[in-house]
């Protein structure tokens, strides 16, 4: 994926004040550091002096420290701090490569590209999860899978795969009515009884849901859905390498009810609701994805050569939008490359 957007690399709440871990896009390795004052900082996961992985680390203050030599680092990557001997050089300077920094949602957002686009790249938004009427929404699900983040997108678009689930049947018998591509987004549109089964069913207020329709949406690099305006997701998807990927799962409601009446839950009693349910059912269903998923990956480095009968046209429309943009990232590389060349031979034009 393109490294120009903005990307969830992990939970708030699993980093306190004072810790610091690695966070990987692309083979990239990055380390995430918390300040004593909260705040959270981004540099590149290596030691200016002998190369060694920042994210093993101590932090101390609001500073990233060595754990070979103790050089410290500030939020900015410039060592602010040797504490051994300097050979007479006085007041040294290094400095490793920071990557932009945002919270929101209760996600860590780095930029991993271009710096200078970081501000013009807008991030990713969820209305419904913003205001005095937000959505009930718990801490995202998380999971760190072997396969490669394109068979994951597929996959939460690709409805024919209710075999999968049929014990829980959170759809079933879906029909793709229409989709279309503009831009840099494909949508789609199933018809299937979305949150069905008999445990679903419980809680979905199914008379709401008389349509049967569910939107789905690859926003590059997102992905969402929208069932009757009543349950929505958001999922951000990390590309650590060629067959490791990370996904931070959003589901939300705007209403539950109590199972047994028509009554809708209030708000305290839906996150309760909604915590159970994201660590039985949907934790279940994610897991039956995963196990299919990690089979496609190992299928696919052993036969990777072999035809594919893909039916459906949406997972050939990702696919085209996915290497299209990869493909616009290396050209503008390319350009920025020879741009800064033609600069750098004007300077030395320039000089007596």
């Amino acid at each position: 994926m393109s490294p120009n957007y903005w990307y969830a690399v992990e939970q708030v709440r699993n980093m306190a004040p004072g810790t610091a871990r690695e966070v990987v896009f692309w083979k990239r390795s990055i380390a995430l550091f918390r300040a004593a004052d909260g705040r959270f900082h981004a540099i590149e996961d290596r030691c200016a002096h002998r190369q060694l992985k920042l994210s093993r680390g101590t932090v101390v203050g609001c500073n990233l420290v060595c754990p070979y030599h103790g050089w410290a680092y500030d939020g900015d990557g410039r060592v602010v701090d040797i504490p051994h001997e300097t050979f007479g050089v006085e007041n040294p300077r290094f400095k490793v490569q920071d990557i932009p920094v945002k919270i929101r949602y209760g996600l860590v957002f780095l930029f991993p590209g271009d710096p200078e686009l970081a501000e013009r790249v807008p991030m990713p938004e969820i209305p419904q999860l913003e205001g005095p009427d937000a959505w009930v929404a718990p801490p995202p699900m998380d999971y760190t899978w072997k396969s490669h983040h394109s068979m994951i997108i597929d996959n939460v678009s690709d409805y024919q795969h209710g075999y999968l689930h049929r014990d829980l049947q959170p759809f079933k018998d879906a029909h793709l009515s229409h989709f279309e591509v503009q831009g840099d987004t494909v949508r789609m549109w199933y018809e299937t009884p979305v949150g069905g089964g008999r445990l679903l069913d419980l809680f979905v207020p199914r008379e709401e849901l008389t349509n049967h329709e569910i939107e789905l949406c690859y926003e590059y690099p997102y992905h969402w859905s929208n069932s009757g305006d009543l349950i929505r997701h958001f999922m951000f998807t990390l590309p650590i390498d060629e067959r490791t990927s990370r996904i931070f799962f959003l589901l939300y409601y705007r209403k539950l009810r109590i199972p047994g009446t028509r009554r809708n839950a209030p708000r305290k009693l839906m996150d309760l609701f909604l915590w159970i349910g994201n660590r039985t059912i949907v934790d279940h269903i994610f897991r039956q994805d995963q196990r299919a998923l990690e089979a496609e990956q190992e299928a696919y480095e052993t036969q990777w050569d072999g035809p594919s009968a893909e039916l459906n046209p949406v997972i050939g429309a990702f696919q085209d939008l996915t290497v299209r943009k990869w493909d616009e990232y290396v050209a503008s590389r390319e350009l920025k490359r020879i741009g800064l060349g033609k600069k750098e031979s004007a300077a030395e034009e320039s000089c007596p």
